[in-house]
């Protein structure tokens, strides 16, 4: 629609300062002679456009006009308001600038979206942190987070998983909150890396600075490192029967268990599932926590695996130690 063109001709204008009918015309997928009539009905409204000629000529508003138009729509204007948690800009030392942000955005965008705006603000809130409210040790993080900043070369003493340590220098890219955990994506000797903060004993910034790549998507290849990740965890199915009366339970006891497949009851009124673990040790102690509510059906190895431990314990508790 024209009006809506010629809306987002005057917020290009707002936003880069000059620029020529044909390079408006491929923005906005009209010819240069529509550009040109836009222009005209433009001035004839009243908006100070002007026309500059020669090699750096272009169209431009005139000094100090402001347009009041800020080209959001309904949804994307109440997506401006729905802020990260509280937490995690305490995190980076940005939390006591939240109010004063979120009050400057409601002053400046159209009064037809601030009672939207401010609806939006105070019915959602976004919380990242855990139920007990455990939090990991993020000693490192503003040193990381500075390093990220300035693009400078970092040396970190890193906890790998079976608990050794060793120093690194790295190339930091940038900061990913997943739920409350901070990772530091960065490059070491060329290749991407994630680093767990938490883990990271100590960092020191170096004096050299480096090159970020300028195709580098932090989003987008976190993404993929999620899929990746996933899609390599070991995993250990096992086919159960499972008694009714836990069956609720299931999909709730433990975050090292995935439901993968229910079928309907049996002629016993028990429930056949295909269950997935990391690996048969945590099957074992799994299943073994429900006592006689869990049938294993395969492998057929595991239900001898599980009288085993289950003659441990008793065996120790028997002893008492």
């Amino acid at each position: 629609m024209r009006a809506d063109r010629l809306i987002n001709i005057m917020i290009l204008l707002q936003n880069r300062g000059k620029m020529t009918a044909k390079e408006l015309s491929k923005e906005l997928e009209v010819s240069n002679r529509t550009i040109l009539r836009d222009m005209d009905a433009l001035t004839n409204a009243g908006i100070p456009i002007i026309s500059e000629r020669g090699k750096d000529g272009g169209w431009r508003l005139l000094d100090n006009f402001r347009s009041k138009l800020s080209g959001l729509t309904k949804g994307e204007m109440q997506a401006l308001f729905l802020f990260p948690s509280g937490k995690l800009l305490k995190d980076l030392g940005l939390n006591n600038q939240l109010l004063d942000t979120r009050q400057k955005l409601l002053a400046a965008i159209p009064s037809t979206y601030r009672e939207e705006a401010q609806a939006m603000w105070e019915r959602i809130y976004i919380d990242s942190g855990t139920w007990r409210g455990f939090e990991e040790k993020k000693d490192a993080l503003k040193t990381v987070q500075q390093a990220v900043w300035d693009s400078r070369r970092l040396k970190i003493y890193y906890e790998q998983a079976n608990g050794e340590q060793k120093d690194r220098i790295i190339e930091p890219l940038g900061l990913v909150a997943k739920g409350d955990k901070w990772y530091l994506v960065a490059l070491r000797d060329g290749e991407l890396r994630n680093y767990r903060v938490s883990r990271i004993h100590k960092a020191m910034i170096e004096n050299q600075t480096f090159k970020r790549p300028l195709d580098f998507d932090l989003a987008a290849y976190w993404e993929q490192s999620k899929i990746d990740f996933v899609q390599n965890l070991p995993k250990y199915d096992v086919q159960v029967e499972i008694h009714p009366e836990i069956m609720k339970r299931i999909n709730f006891t433990s975050k090292f268990v995935k439901v993968i497949k229910v079928e309907n009851s049996n002629d016993d009124n028990w429930i056949p599932v295909t269950l997935r673990f990391n690996d048969k040790q945590e099957a074992i102690e799994f299943i073994l926590g429900f006592a006689n509510k869990i049938k294993v059906i395969y492998p057929k190895d595991l239900p001898d695996r599980v009288v085993s431990l289950a003659m441990s314990v008793i065996d120790f508790y028997y002893n008492r130690y």
